[in-house]
């Protein structure tokens, strides 16, 4: 169309428009083709408004229309003001449907049978029943849908009379209720007695509606006309319950939906577990407590009464039911208990601590029922989750080693409890006792010990791990393969990390996020950026770590604008509201282009109170920019909020040292001391052959220090110019000679804060935020570091 000059023909624009957004990947080509139009009528302003309703963005569409209305670019149709009618039913906004109407009058639109049924929807679910009865009068004879909308509403404003007289009308007229009809007035029979319940349902087999397409609150209430024997269906279900009903399959066919993907109500439920305890049925009884448990619907009280009366008509003892109840009922307790740690927000400390009582609390449980031979591995298991996910290695430990027998998900859970306390060489070192008690790596190990090499970037332990997974078949688990990108991204090969990523058939959002962070942490910021787009186009929805990844990319390439613009996009386009993280990114983006007011002014304005992070990120930006006034400001707010964080120190100590003031950095440090902290000593390593050399300033534990001293010598002399006297023997330089004395001529050096290109090697950096890769001389990262 471009090509051909038909850009200013509306019905192509039109119908291209329609196209994107049908599709799930074009919402953002849609309002791009939407705001590049010169002409736009009726018809573009309509499918632009039906896109935002259809993803559930009413506010987005009633702006749209205002839009539209206050430029006087377009006059709305009935397809346009029944938009308007739904966005004001879903959000019950009662002005601007009453302003609709008023249009709808205006322009003559009054006999129309789809906006007036869209009228009765709106007043009905505003609970405007007189309002809905008027419009609905107008409608004449209708339909099966406008019967059912105006029934809907009167049930809803708990008219139960008027809906019954109102259904018995429909009758009379000759129209037939559908099964949503059904569905409404059956959801409502305990308000209109059981008698209409039972005629209902009888005029629902004649009418040949299947009852399993009925909502699950209406079929929970024929069931419960079932057990007192009301109405057929639930007699047929009542007669068949002591044959067959202990099947669950069979028993879950009864369920409406049952089969179908959409989980019962908890009336249902309630319903459902009554007629057992009529029955009795006990075991079906356990089977329904399961079910209520993993649906989340234990707290409920009408649930929570019909399992306490099911417990009492079904079990003749106390001690009969502790019988039935004491493997299963503790397996779903301690998987609910197991998930308490990981609600808890990470400064609730309080919090944390009264939970890890209730967990010893359990544990010594666990080992008084195990005396009595009671042993059930499951529940060692969740303890141990339980402990991991509190942050409590030590103890995760003792557990451990306190356990008579382990297995793949006692491993899985350990390991990934210490990777998420950054223990990640404690991690690898549980590969060789699974292979001592003969326990091999699923789809769910595998990618711990993944993401453990690739938190200490060890390459080479990487590499084994890749080559089980070919040979077990793990690689084709979509979990193992994005472990594999994450790996390899980290480790600073974005390489091998597209490769692999290449492989996957159906990549995930955590397949493209592994990606784009690979590309964006090795300097590949373009390619980190077309990953994006390909990403968009496959029809994969970006999530908010995505963007947080966009953003970054943008930061250290001084994409400045483009990061804006990425930024505005995330809520218009993509319905993704930003976090405190988004805006730390952004002022981030700001500070690294030298725009610091904007980013002082982003900082006052977002939705969002200020953290010391934040600040500190301004810090960092004023100190690169040499912004002493501002530097200043952003460092005594950041310690208002984090006075124990000795980064912050640092920072505005360096940014005196720069600006000339002496006496002022050395007040900053004195501070430091006064309150006894201490800059943490910088810490690098290096991997070779499988093993990793760690090296911080002072350290002289290294039997090859002396030979690395000689080496780091001979680079400095051969530098030119030399480098100043002040950057001393750091931790990094250590790092890099030991890995030029230890490793060929070939494969690159990996380690940590190195600034170094003085032989022909290529040397690989990682420092706490990026790769950088140098060779001859200069840095993949191009001085945006």
């Amino acid at each position: 169309m471009t090509k051909l000059g038909l850009l200013d023909n509306p019905l192509l624009n039109n119908t291209l428009l329609s196209v994107y957004c049908k599709v799930s990947c074009g919402e953002m080509e849609a309002r791009k083709l939407f705001d590049e139009l010169r002409l736009r009528d009726v018809v573009s302003w309509t499918t632009m408004m039906s896109a935002q309703v259809k993803a559930g963005r009413e506010e987005e569409a009633l702006d749209l229309f205002h839009d539209m209305v206050s430029t006087g670019s377009a006059v709305p149709n009935e397809f346009t003001l029944s938009c308007v009618l739904r966005c004001c039913s879903s959000l019950g906004r009662s002005l601007p449907g009453l302003r609709t109407h008023a249009q709808i009058l205006k322009q003559g639109f009054q006999c129309n049978r789809v906006l007036l049924s869209s009228l009765v929807d709106f007043y009905g679910k505003l609970e405007m029943v007189e309002e809905a009865l008027k419009v609905f009068a107008e409608v004449g004879e209708g339909d099966a849908v406008s019967w059912t909308i105006m029934i809907s509403g009167l049930l809803q404003a708990g008219e139960w009379a008027r809906a019954l007289q109102l259904f018995s009308f429909m009758v009379v007229q000759g129209i037939n209720p559908n099964e949503f009809t059904f569905a409404r007035l059956l959801s409502a029979s305990a308000h209109l007695g059981p008698r209409f319940g039972e005629s209902l349902h009888s005029r629902l087999i004649s009418s040949g509606v299947e009852l399993s397409l009925v909502e699950d609150g209406a079929g929970g209430y024929v069931l419960e006309m079932g057990k007192n024997g009301r109405c057929p269906e639930g007699v047929r279900a009542n007669s068949r319950s002591r044959r067959d009903l202990m099947d669950s399959s069979d028993f879950w066919v009864l369920l409406p939906n049952g089969g179908r993907g959409i989980p019962p109500a908890s009336f249902t439920y309630a319903g459902v577990l009554s007629a057992c305890s009529t029955l009795p049925t006990p075991e079906l009884g356990l089977q329904l407590h399961s079910r209520v448990i993993k649906a989340g619907l234990d707290p409920d009280a009408s649930v929570g009464n019909a399992l306490m009366d099911m417990y009492t008509k079904c079990f003749s003892s106390l001690k009969d039911l502790w019988r039935k109840l004491s493997r299963r009922w503790w397996r779903c307790s301690w998987r609910k208990f197991s998930q308490i740690p990981s609600l808890l927000p990470p400064s609730s400390g309080l919090r944390a601590r009264g939970s890890l009582v209730q967990v010893r609390k359990l544990h010594a449980y666990i080992l008084k029922i195990q005396c009595r031979g009671l042993y059930d591995l499951s529940l060692w298991n969740s303890l141990l989750d339980a402990h991991t996910r509190l942050g409590e290695a030590e103890d995760s430990w003792k557990i451990f080693n306190e356990m008579p027998r382990r297995d793949e998900i006692t491993y899985t859970s350990l390991a990934a409890g210490l990777n998420k306390m950054g223990l990640h060489e404690e991690t690898l070192g549980l590969l060789p006792r699974m292979r001592e008690e003969e326990l091999k790596m699923d789809c769910f190990s595998l990618p711990c010990f993944l993401s453990a090499s690739a938190g200490m970037a060890a390459i080479e332990a990487g590499r084994q791990l890749h080559c089980y997974a070919v040979r077990s078949g793990l690689d084709s688990q979509i979990s193992v393969v994005n472990g594999l990108v994450d790996l390899y991204g980290k480790c600073g090969d974005a390489t091998e990390a597209g490769a692999v990523f290449r492989s996957i058939p159906e990549p995930n959002i955590v397949s493209w996020n592994g990606l784009i962070s690979a590309l964006a942490s090795n300097g590949w910021f373009s390619d980190a950026l077309s990953a994006f787009e390909s990403m968009k186009l496959s029809g994969s929805q970006p999530d908010g770590i995505t963007f947080l990844l966009v953003l970054y990319a943008c930061s250290h390439s001084g994409l400045a604008d483009l990061g804006l613009d990425y930024f505005s996009a995330m809520r218009e386009l993509h319905g993704i509201p930003p976090e405190l993280d988004h805006y730390v990114c952004l002022v981030d983006l700001l500070g690294r282009a030298g725009r610091l007011e904007e980013a002082a002014a982003l900082i006052q304005e977002m939705p969002f109170q200020p953290d010391a992070l934040i600040y500190k990120t301004l810090l960092g930006a004023c100190k690169l920019r040499r912004s002493l006034l501002l530097g200043e400001a952003a460092a005594r707010r950041a310690l208002e909020l984090n006075p124990e964080d000795p980064a912050i120190y640092v920072l505005l100590s360096r940014m005196y040292d720069d600006a000339g003031k002496p006496e002022l950095a050395e007040e900053m440090r004195r501070a430091m001391r006064n309150r006894g902290m201490k800059k943490e000593l910088g810490q690098s390593w290096v991997e070779i052959r499988n093993r990793v050399y760690r090296f911080t300033a002072r350290d002289g534990s290294n039997p090859h220090m002396e030979r690395v001293h000689l080496m780091v010598d001979d680079l400095e002399r051969r530098m030119a110019p030399p480098p100043p006297a002040a950057s001393g023997r750091h931790s990094e330089k250590l790092a890099v000679a030991f890995g030029l004395l230890n490793t060929p001529s070939g494969p690159p050096i990996r380690f940590m804060q190195l600034a170094s290109a003085v032989t022909s090697r290529e040397i690989v950096v990682r420092d706490g935020s990026r790769f950088h890769s140098f060779r001859n001389g200069v840095c993949s990262c191009g001085g945006f570091w």
